[in-house]
């Protein structure tokens, strides 16, 4: 069993003052792994001002110093590929096609947010005036426990790029994953004080990261209830903030589509990160008349499909991250059939042979209106929705009829007509065709799927603040 006792503040790897263990369990045999001590209120706000004394200086730095800085950061994580992807498989059941991905992404978010660097004009001429785009201050970054470390490295770059300083409160179930890209963050040299990280819970270092002073910005991802009670508190103080939040992301294969392509894919997008994604594509909208070849297909690729041991390269969906998360699962697929929805595929319970760790079968419901709740709430595991649509303008009302908004899919063999309803769909993002992620293009959500963007050049404004020199 390995024990984390070392939060990361200033520059060092230091014994935090809080006295609570939290146990690391495997989700794939439910069996522990370890225990990390949880940093408190103190540790948090020495952090803070570790931070806020860094930023007097780092603030100052030149594009090039901070090119280098992710460079080195970026050279530090490539000697570690295989400690990565592991510790994910372990500690969080990732499975190892997913936990390389995320390891790749890792990599070329630095790369994207270099070159960003290389192309961005920190000063800017509008109207008759000079316009000096500034670092806000101290960025606090509080992030879920799925992709963990792929959310620490694409936030703390883009406020290392903005010349922000960081205090980071990463999920206290991913505390493998983080003493490892803190290691790596540690090796890559930056002045002291410019990210400091420390392990604990939401309600005690989220919360302090959230109403203190001295933080001028939050960068959040995790679920809508979680962003709204720190909007609240970040308004006392007047924070920026960026939420990325929750997800219910409609799917529509349009009547013309090649459904032999386009299901297979649509399982994929439901499925990803074994349903435990914010953009996972979990209503499936086809047309009325094609439902019957839908269902084929769906029993074809999920009867290929592999449940099981996340280590395995083959698997394709692993374990749902802890007890709590299964048992949510399993409470929203009781839910559906309450509801009356059919179960085409999957059902209640666990794989035959997977009983010892929190493994889901890939669950699939037909007969689903837009109102049930397996429709409407975020589930959080494989469980796909299919419902359907008589025309075109229907599908769309559909997929807008939702209180969320980050994502959405639109396959047609018709390029135009795709990018015609891909345009009409209320969602920060629509794949058309394909599942796919731009570094330089905005993330985020429309209505309750967050404020504000990631990535690119809008996603490093949300962390500058305009100055305007009038002469």
């Amino acid at each position: 069993m390995k024990t984390i006792d070392k939060i990361y503040i200033n520059g060092e790897f230091i014994t935090p003052e809080g006295t609570e263990y939290f146990d690391l369990i495997s989700p794939t045999t439910n069996e522990q792994l370890g225990k990390v001590l949880l940093g408190n209120q103190k540790d948090t706000q020495n952090a803070i001002a570790a931070a806020k004394e860094a930023f007097k200086t780092f603030s100052k730095t030149t594009t090039t110093e901070r090119i280098q800085y992710l460079q080195n950061i970026k050279t530090s994580i490539a000697k570690r590929k295989e400690e990565f992807i592991n510790v994910m498989i372990e500690e969080y059941g990732g499975t190892k096609q997913f936990a390389t991905i995320s390891y790749e992404y890792m990599l070329k978010g630095f790369e994207s947010t270099i070159n960003l660097l290389n192309t961005y004009d920190f000063t800017k001429t509008m109207g008759e005036s000079e316009v000096q785009m500034t670092p806000l201050g101290v960025v606090g970054i509080i992030i879920p426990w799925n992709s963990s470390n792929g959310f620490i490295c694409s936030k703390l770059s883009t406020a290392i790029a903005a010349g922000c300083t960081a205090v980071i409160k990463p999920s206290e179930m991913s505390a493998q994953q983080t003493q490892l890209i803190t290691e790596c963050l540690h090796e890559a040299g930056l002045p002291k004080g410019i990210f400091n990280i420390v392990n604990g819970l939401g309600e005690i270092v989220g919360a302090e990261i959230s109403r203190n002073p001295d933080i001028a910005k939050i960068s959040f991802t995790g679920s809508t209830n979680v962003g709204k009670i720190i909007a609240k508190e970040a308004v006392n103080t007047m924070k920026r903030v960026t939420l990325e939040l929750g997800g219910k992301s409609p799917n529509i294969i349009l009547d013309d589509a090649n459904f032999s392509e386009a299901i297979p894919l649509a399982v994929i997008a439901a499925y990803m990160n074994s349903g435990q994604a914010c953009i996972a594509g979990t209503r499936l909208l086809v047309p009325e008349n094609r439902l019957e070849d839908v269902k084929k297909i769906i029993k074809e690729v999920l009867s290929n499909t592999i449940v099981g041991d996340p280590k395995n390269e083959t698997t394709a969906v692993g374990p749902m991250v802890s007890t709590k998360q299964y048992e949510r699962v399993q409470n929203y697929i009781q839910i559906g059939i309450d509801e009356g929805a059919e179960v085409l595929i999957g059902g209640l319970g666990k794989p035959e042979g997977l009983e010892k760790g929190n493994f889901v079968k890939p669950t699939v419901f037909v007969n689903v209106n837009n109102q049930m709740r397996i429709a409407r709430e975020e589930i959080f595991g494989p469980v796909l929705s299919i419902i359907t649509y008589k025309t075109e303008e229907e599908a769309i009302e559909i997929a807008n009829d939702t209180t969320y908004g980050l994502q959405a899919y639109v396959s047609s063999s018709d390029e135009k007509r795709a990018h015609k309803v891909a345009s009409q769909i209320n969602a920060g993002r629509v794949q058309i065709n394909r599942i796919g992620h731009d570094p330089m293009a905005p993330f985020g959500g429309f209505k309750q799927s967050g404020i504000g963007r990631e990535f690119g050049t809008i996603g490093l404004e949300a962390y500058l603040e305009p100055k305007a020199l009038i002469r």
